[in-house]
């Protein structure tokens, strides 16, 4: 009925590294009938410390057979049983590709005996394989090499087996349990309690250190997805490996989940999140007036002192943005540090710059049109995104100041929206960056009629 398999690899996922060896010990439900053990040369190095952890050098393996070799009789062996492990989701990924890869594809129910283990003797300190197997009693001979592992694994299913007396494995293989593709260490009840609704979710370890924040249309569907699929990633290893604890924060719409995501990565610094982890340089577009009188722009580094005209994030958008106002306000190049050479300004060339790089032009005159440019970038608009709540009594909003973001959060859905000061204490205010930005800004621009400006 089961086939009990350990295995020693070359690293911790499977998509990346190879089986150097296995071990498989056939059991009826009553005790162990058959087994099976091999060294596997896996055509890849074994690490330093992998070496240190197992004991299987390179030089062990160089001989023995490839997984090719013994891969029909290892598929002989797991077809038609149930795949047991002791964190099997870390043993079946690379039994299956390996097999995979060589022609066979092995579809069969897997059972856990870390969660079996936390369902049927509660109560102990460490579920690992060596501490469970010494507070229970059993014996574990040869640790870290599959026999070894194994045999000790065969120890404690049977032990499990006895004391299921309300038929707790039964109920784990059935088609819709969730034991045998959650965290080992995440409860079933914490998967339970999740939400069917838009909002962003937390993977715990075991001090309670969030590890990755994610976003969500429907928390239940996506937390599922990260365990319910045979990618063989090693971002799947480390959420299996290292999640303990799953805990959730709902919101009323995917835009705002979106939002949420990326204000607590920037926030915690998860370390299994790798998307919008690099610092953001913000920088601005300062204006001052030199000692001839004529007021200058130029871009920098956001100063803690100085109000700057206009903010960006990217050199880029800043010069882009200067270079059109140069153009369309008549600006001249040298006076906005566009041009830094002492050659005749380009301005001049072209036509658009009357003199003021020269003193041809006055100050006053030419401080006017720059007045006027700085007014065009900072009168950006202020808005509101609203839309349905949690809850039928509340909406939801997304409060834009001056262009950036500021604050969301929900009120009462008979509240009438005009005083922005009003709104904004009664929302929660939020740190913007080029994300949220670019996400808002689209948003508005893509739903209109959810938008009411100020």
């Amino acid at each position: 009925m089961y086939a009990i398999v350990d295995i020693e690899t070359t690293g911790s996922y499977a998509s990346g590294n190879g089986i150097t060896e296995i071990a498989i010990m056939l059991h009826d439900g009553q005790q162990v009938t058959g087994q099976f053990q091999s060294l596997v040369n896996p055509h890849q190095h074994i690490p330093r410390y992998i070496t240190a952890l197992t004991g299987i050098t390179n030089e062990m393996v160089e001989a023995a057979p490839s997984f090719a070799d013994i891969a029909e009789q290892i598929y002989q062996l797991l077809d038609g049983r149930v795949f047991v492990a002791h964190s099997v989701n870390f043993d079946y990924p690379f039994v299956k590709g390996q097999l995979s890869k060589c022609g066979y594809e092995l579809q069969v129910k897997k059972l856990c005996t870390v969660r079996l283990s936390r369902k049927l003797a509660p109560g102990f300190p460490s579920y690992s394989l060596g501490n469970l197997c010494h507070s229970l009693g059993i014996p574990l001979e040869d640790r870290h090499r599959a026999a070894g592992d194994a045999a000790a694994t065969a120890r404690l299913f049977s032990y499990l087996l006895q004391r299921d007396e309300e038929k707790f494995i039964l109920k784990s293989l059935q088609r819709n349990s969730k034991e045998t593709i959650l965290p080992p260490h995440v409860p079933k009840e914490q998967f339970d309690q999740l939400p069917y609704t838009p909002g962003v979710y937390y993977f715990h370890d075991d001090k309670g250190k969030v590890i990755y924040v994610g976003k969500a249309r429907n928390i239940r569907y996506r937390v599922n997805s990260h365990f319910s699929n045979n990618s063989q990633s090693r971002q799947k290893q480390n959420f299996l490996r290292h999640t303990h604890q799953i805990s959730y924060q709902p919101c009323a719409t995917e835009l705002m989940a979106q939002i949420l995501e990326s204000t607590e990565i920037k926030r915690r610094w998860p370390i299994y999140n790798y998307s919008q982890k690099r610092q953001e340089q913000l920088y601005g577009i300062f204006a001052y007036e030199d000692r001839n009188g004529y007021q200058r722009l130029i871009i920098e580094k956001n100063k803690a002192r100085l109000e700057a005209v206009h903010t960006f994030h990217y050199l880029t958008e800043g010069h882009t943005l200067l270079r059109r106002l140069i153009q369309e306000y008549r600006l001249c190049p040298k006076l906005c540090f566009i041009q830094t050479s002492n050659d005749r300004c380009v301005g001049l060339e072209d036509g658009y710059c009357d003199g003021a790089c020269e003193h041809e032009e006055d100050a006053d005159t030419y401080n006017e049109r720059v007045r006027a440019a700085m007014r065009s970038v900072q009168e950006r608009p202020s808005f509101v995104i609203v839309e349905e709540g949690r809850q039928p009594q509340e909406q939801s909003c997304i409060l834009v100041w001056k262009g950036e973001f500021v604050a969301m959060g929900y009120i009462a859905s008979d509240i009438q929206i005009s005083d922005i000061d009003q709104l904004r204490d009664m929302l929660t205010p939020y740190k913007e960056n080029l994300f949220i930005r670019n996400l808002v800004h689209s948003y508005a621009d893509k739903y209109p009629q959810r938008v009411r400006k100020f």
